[in-house]
């Protein structure tokens, strides 16, 4: 009995060895996705982030504004051109998630709290700590997280 368990599991992991190698070939198919001429020196560089984990391209982040990711919770925002900042989305006050950018501020829904886009600096609502930085990496016109 135990024979043939050995087997079985000798063929899931012969089977597991074997579905990591086109696992590399990954970033082909994500290429497509963000232009072939970008994507190239991403896959031979085993050590730079694949398209796929990039989080918005550059012209995704207005000047003067910013997006919100709220599912990795973290703001990206372009206080002038060409100058990205990141930080977490969440309030300092009571930790709700944050809602939009306007007027060069970070809102937030729950106590009316803004950060500047600039630095995270609260100027309004009962909020007194900065947003937390987040890393990001700028790389030809990917935004990624580091």
């Amino acid at each position: 009995m135990f024979g043939a368990g050995a087997a079985g599991l000798t063929a899931v992991l012969a089977g597991c060895s074997t579905y990591e190698q086109p696992s590399q070939a990954v970033p082909g198919p994500a290429a497509s996705t963000g232009g072939s001429s970008a994507s190239a020196p991403v896959a031979a560089d085993p050590s730079a982030a694949p398209d796929a984990a990039a989080l918005a391209k550059t012209a995704d982040i207005p000047v003067g504004g910013g997006k919100i990711f709220p599912a990795e919770k973290v703001v990206v925002t372009q206080p002038v051109a060409g100058e990205f900042k990141a930080f977490a989305a969440v309030c300092t006050h009571k930790q709700c998630a944050l809602d939009r950018i306007a007027d060069g501020m970070i809102h937030c829904p729950c106590h009316k709290s803004q950060f500047k886009i600039a630095d995270g600096t609260p100027v309004a609502g009962p909020a007194k700590d900065p947003l937390p930085p987040a890393k990001i990496t700028v790389t030809g016109d990917a935004i990624a997280l580091a």
